[in-house]
């Protein structure tokens, strides 16, 4: 380990704070803002009356793939000073969306809400809040990445072993979490109407030439919606345990990092130049961290692989009801009463080709287990 006494003084720093990450809430904004100052009062107003707006054709009757002048500058502006595309990404509606209903109260989704909502009803603010709780499961795991690093880096077996241990767990807890989606999403108005509102305009067959920003440019400008792939939790993940996806994989993901704030896409970066995980493991030649390192691989390759449960679920069984609800005469009222959205059966909302793209990365990641 002699060859890491240079690395070791740039890592050593590494700390959440650093990457404005919590040692409570991880990547989630601990306290996230719930009403701007009156300058932007008008903004604000149309923010919490979104969902009726929108359903009653009030706030625009048609956008013709332009999106104004008086909202498309300030949009623009404010994701330059942030660092982020001008679209609804992942940061924005999960990791800054959200507030407790008792300030005192617990992080419980009994005790949460939105700060922003879009048409969905119970079943959208759900499919926020489940979300937000997978990412709150992953803390100590986010944690447990800066104590293996450090682990390594003071050839601290014990520890490094304590550090694995922890982050299967983590992610075994982020896998129920997930699992809570059930209780909570209606799969016929997650299909038929909130991803309509995350699917962006790149990838977008509905909006094959992206979206013009009046005022910003004269051409369209291509952005992908909100998607899982934009939490930095599985990126890091992914770079400590040193995952090596498909190059098409990889390249669609490495994408997904541009939509992260810029201080968590740091942090993937860091972990990534950080002495390789997998091969100190392997050349301890100690079976506990072994068989510590893989339990660490099977949660992961779990949790994908009840990521594509969900979207079967979600995406696949929910278009095939919508599409018999829509043949029959006379049933079509509810969440689908418009015609399916068929353009966008096989996309995620981040624009990949969503099984393929899912199974992949699945079965990558268990490709990344140690042989006994």
């Amino acid at each position: 380990m002699e060859a890491c006494d240079s690395t070791e003084e740039t890592l050593l720093p590494l700390a959440l704070t650093k990457f404005q990450l919590s040692e409570e809430y991880g990547f989630l904004l601990p306290d996230p803002l719930t009403e701007l100052p009156a300058p932007y009062g008008p903004w604000m107003e149309i923010a919490h009356d979104l969902p009726q707006l929108i359903a009653s054709h009030r706030l625009r009757s048609q956008v013709h793939q332009v999106l104004p002048q008086n909202l498309a500058v300030p949009f623009w502006e404010v994701s330059q000073a942030l660092g982020l595309p001008p679209i609804l990404s992942h940061a924005d509606f999960v990791l800054a969306n959200w507030r407790r209903k008792n300030p005192n109260g617990p992080l419980e989704i009994e005790n949460l809400d939105t700060i922003i909502s879009l048409p969905g009803g119970e079943s959208l603010r759900g499919f926020i809040l489940i979300t937000l709780l997978v990412e709150k499961a992953a803390v100590p795991g986010i944690k447990a990445i800066i104590q293996a690093i450090h682990a390594i880096l003071q050839l601290d077996e014990e520890t490094l072993h304590k550090a694995l241990q922890e982050l299967a767990e983590a992610i075994g807890d982020m896998s129920k979490a997930l699992k809570r989606m059930h209780d909570y999403v209606d799969p016929a108005v997650f299909y038929a109407v909130i991803r309509i509102f995350l699917s962006g305009w790149k990838d977008n067959p509905a909006m094959p030439d992206g979206l013009i920003y009046e005022g910003v440019s004269d051409e369209p400008m291509a952005y992908s919606g909100g998607s899982a792939a934009q939490s930095t939790i599985l990126h890091a993940f992914d770079e400590l345990l040193g995952i090596r996806h498909s190059e098409e994989s990889t390249a669609f993901l490495h994408r997904m990092r541009d939509y992260m704030p810029l201080p968590h896409r740091a942090f993937v970066e860091e972990i990534h130049r950080a002495p390789s995980l997998k091969q100190h493991v392997l050349s301890s030649g100690d079976a506990r961290l072994c068989a510590a390192f893989n339990q660490c691989i099977s949660a992961l390759a779990d949790f994908r692989s009840y990521h594509i449960t969900i979207v079967t679920k979600y995406i696949t069984v929910a278009a095939a009801k919508a599409k018999a609800r829509w043949a029959e005469p006379g049933d079509r009222a509810g969440p689908s009463a418009g015609k399916p959205p068929s353009a966008l059966e096989a996309k995620g909302t981040g624009g990949s080709h969503i099984f393929s793209f899912l199974k992949s990365v699945r079965d990558t990641t268990r490709e990344g287990m140690i042989s006994a």
